[in-house]
């Protein structure tokens, strides 16, 4: 029986309706139509609106999973109500925690406060940050099962990184379906419950998979593995019909896309487990630096994956990062011993401690690595205590060297590619010498940059183009605050020597430098010819670069005389 309630109100102009459908027996889903959405995470148009899937199992125990978008808060709940008492929901599964389909958890919570949520690990840390209200949690991972009787039996599937770090696919033995939320979903609002007429549908099913799936393709095909094995009689997907006429279809699609995407892709494998220690916290603060270079990181844990996949990972990685596992793990170490075979020469690697109380030695481990013959992208990062801001901002900047090694090439090939003669006139735009000083909290950053002009005049505004592998730009959000020290002609070349340094990971890139602190916080250097405190205003993407408008509070000049180091280039495709 399909139900469908219209919206008795608008909502920023959009029809919005609930369709309830049983699926199976005692499986019910609760779909929230989204008629009228044009855009998708910002970055994405759409066509044809979206829907927002959750489905309620009831055997001897009730689950929900998934819920739906804040606009749907009334509709959703009256509907959920009307199938069952919320007070009676034993357990909510979060396939993930994109807030399209979690934003109703608190108002769960408050109606029902014993339900018990079950996710991936990082999806109960990440809701202990957003819903604010405490809760009972069930942390699962994959071939965990959870029985709610009369024949419902899930079995949990870890598929991180298929758009969020947190996505964990259901699947019910009982009826043999299969909940994945995002993965296999399409932005497509209909009244069809199912994939009636799949080729309608494949221009969205491919516009969202390049949209959201693609950047992980290789996570797509270790997720395709995991469910192979199962016999899936219908999808659940958390956007757009639910899948059932067309399943091999839909899923071959994802093989052929993601294998083709795969073969040129540059990627680092970063192993660690995530279960021990904090591995799982350094582990995305690292895999955040690498990332700003443009370059993919698959998260691999070592106690999940078999030595197979294991070896196949490691064979087709550019790089390799390895989170100490514990000593007395049997499985962990059989995964670093496979991981270390099949390692080579070619590739860059990067070690760092999990702050567990009996991490595996580091050092033994570079070594071996270092025997093979692999480039250490970045020193082994020793944890001692748990990770505050500054670990943080080194395991950062430790995977922006990754990524920066990793481009190398690839930077170089985007150079001899430019015209010469276009090259040369580029470089006779000439530009002024500045330094970029940074501080939040007890961290701080800098850059001698040298794309900077003002920008506007009422109000005052600057523009500055900072590359997008540049470890400041975590300090150039909106509404952060920094100084624009201008360099002066008769004594810039000290600081622009000092700041043209590589530091290490975590490295004081003031050692040794004059500063004392602006009215916002930040460092002004002494020996500048002025300096200018800003402002984030807002960013635009420009390829390779962030310009990063922002707004002027107060200056000053040191010497009214003094002038502006100019930077003079031959060449476009160099500062």
């Amino acid at each position: 029986m399909v139900t469908l309630v219209q919206s008795t109100q608008e909502k920023n102009r959009q029809r919005l309706t609930i369709q309830t459908a049983e699926l199976a027996e005692n499986t019910t889903a609760i779909r929230s139509l989204d008629w009228d959405r044009d855009r998708f995470d910002i970055e994405f148009g759409l066509r044809n609106g979206t829907t927002y899937n959750s489905f309620l199992i009831r055997g001897d125990k009730t689950a929900l999973v998934d819920t739906s978008h804040r606009k749907f808060e009334q509709l959703y709940l009256e509907a959920l109500a009307g199938l069952v008492d919320i007070k009676t929901i034993d357990y909510l599964v979060v396939s993930h925690t994109e807030p399209d389909h979690s934003a109703l958890i608190a108002d769960l919570l408050v109606i029902a406060p014993h339900i018990v949520i079950v996710g991936a690990k990082v999806a109960i840390k990440f809701l202990e940050n957003m819903v604010h209200y405490p809760f009972e949690s069930q942390i699962v991972k994959s071939g965990d099962l959870l029985d709610l009787g009369k024949g419902h039996e899930l079995e949990f599937v870890s598929a991180p990184n298929l758009h969020w770090p947190d996505t964990i696919f259901s699947f019910d033995h009982g009826t043999g379906i299969l909940y994945t939320c995002d993965v296999f979903g399409m932005h497509y609002c209909d009244d069809q419950i199912y994939d009636t007429n799949p080729q309608i549908l494949e221009a969205d099913f491919r516009y969202y998979y390049d949209c959201l799936m693609a950047p992980n393709a290789r996570s797509v095909l270790a997720a395709l593995k995991r469910i192979a094995k199962l016999d899936i009689k219908l999808v659940a997907t958390g956007h757009g019909p639910l899948l059932k006429e067309s399943i091999p279809h839909w899923l071959e699609q994802y093989q052929s896309w993601s294998a083709a995407q795969t073969k040129t892709d540059t990627f680092v494998a970063l192993f660690y487990c995530q279960d021990y220690g904090h591995s799982d916290h350094l582990a995305r603060a690292i895999a955040h630096g690498v990332n700003r270079n443009g370059v993919q990181v698959e998260l691999i844990d070592l106690q999940q994956t078999s030595p197979q996949e294991l070896r196949e990972w490691v064979e087709a990685a550019k790089g390799l990062i390895v989170g100490m596992p514990p000593q007395s793990c049997p499985i962990s170490q059989t995964a670093l011993s496979t991981v270390l075979a099949a390692a080579h020469k070619k590739q860059a690697v990067g070690l760092f401690e999990t702050g567990g109380s009996e991490d595996e030695p580091i050092y033994p481990l570079r070594n071996k690595f270092r025997d093979i013959g692999l480039t250490e992208a970045f020193p082994p990062i020793s944890v001692k205590e748990a990770p505050q801001a500054a670990m943080d901002q080194l395991c950062d900047e430790a995977g922006t060297d990754m990524g920066q090694w990793l481009t190398r090439d690839r930077t170089q090939k985007k150079i001899q590619a430019i015209d010469a003669t276009l090259e040369q006139a580029l470089g006779r735009i000439s530009t002024g010498l500045y330094l970029i000083t940074a501080k939040k909290g007890d961290l701080s950053s800098a850059m001698l940059a040298s794309w900077v002009t003002q920008a506007s005049g009422s109000p005052l505004g600057v523009a500055i183009a900072v590359a997008k592998d540049r470890a400041i730009e975590s300090f150039m959000q909106g509404g952060d605050r920094f100084v624009l020290n201008v360099l002066e002609e008769s004594n810039y070349q000290p600081l622009m020597k000092h700041f043209l340094k590589r530091f290490p990971p975590g490295g004081d890139r003031f050692a040794g430098v004059k500063t004392y602190p602006a009215s916002n916080g930040c460092p002004i250097l002494a020996d500048a010819l002025a300096y200018i405190e800003c402002e984030v205003s807002s960013r635009m993407d420009c390829c390779d670069h962030w310009v990063i408008y922002s707004t002027v509070h107060t200056g000053r000049v040191a010497d009214v005389h003094g002038l502006t180091a100019v930077h003079h280039r031959k060449l476009g495709s160099h500062y």
